[in-house]
């Protein structure tokens, strides 16, 4: 896993909105998350949330029970300064994603937008996956986002994996049916395009 000190330099030097992954609204995400049919009272954990403007999205529509996981506290400060009062409202939690022991069974919507794919070793990704199983319910959802395979090959001075949908899905395995997939073509702010490939998955009773 990438350090911590590189992200917090990337949040430090860097204003929120001149990161390559910033969006100004998190519009797919937040649609994929709607059509998991979850009550609005939901467990969520967005995790690398870091500065996204999910969070706000999601408070937008009415979402009450939101986590927020980074490993830059600078990022996850500068989203609770954002929102003002309404970060009361959120859980906010500093750490790295491969080592953290979540709650057991605590989210039905696990989200993630651009931390997957840099997991370059395969123990970090097992890591990752096993807090997936451990934190999210059975029958919970599963959103995970990544450069596609034609997107590119390094983010913010950093290697990362690509992935096709069937790929991705394969490094999740059978606990988690692929409901759907789809690709987003992301304009980052300095004006370049970048591939990505975004996977719902349902974690079924084991």
């Amino acid at each position: 896993m990438q350090s911590k000190e590189h992200w917090e330099q990337v949040y430090t030097t860097k204003p929120e909105t001149r990161v390559s992954w910033f969006q100004a609204h998190a519009r797919r995400s937040v649609r994929l998350i709607g059509e998991t049919g979850v009550a609005r009272d939901a467990g969520i954990i967005d995790v690398g949330g870091g500065a996204s403007t999910l969070v706000d999205d999601l408070l937008d529509e009415g979402y009450t029970n939101i986590t927020v996981l980074d490993l830059s506290e600078t990022a996850l400060a500068a989203a609770r300064a954002r929102l003002g009062e309404r970060a009361r409202g959120v859980s906010w939690l500093a750490g790295d994603i491969t080592q953290l022991e979540l709650p057991r069974h605590a989210y039905d919507v696990w989200h993630d937008r651009a931390v997957f794919h840099f997991l370059t070793a395969q123990p970090e990704r097992e890591a990752y996956v096993r807090a997936v199983v451990r934190a999210v319910r059975p029958g919970g959802h599963v959103i995970v986002a990544t450069f596609a395979e034609d997107g590119p090959r390094q983010c913010s001075g950093l290697p990362v994996v690509r992935y096709s949908a069937e790929a991705l899905h394969d490094e999740f395995g059978a606990p988690f049916t692929l409901l759907r997939h789809e690709r987003e073509e992301h304009h980052t702010p300095a004006g370049t395009v970048q591939m990505f490939v975004y996977c719902l998955c349902r974690k079924e009773a084991s």
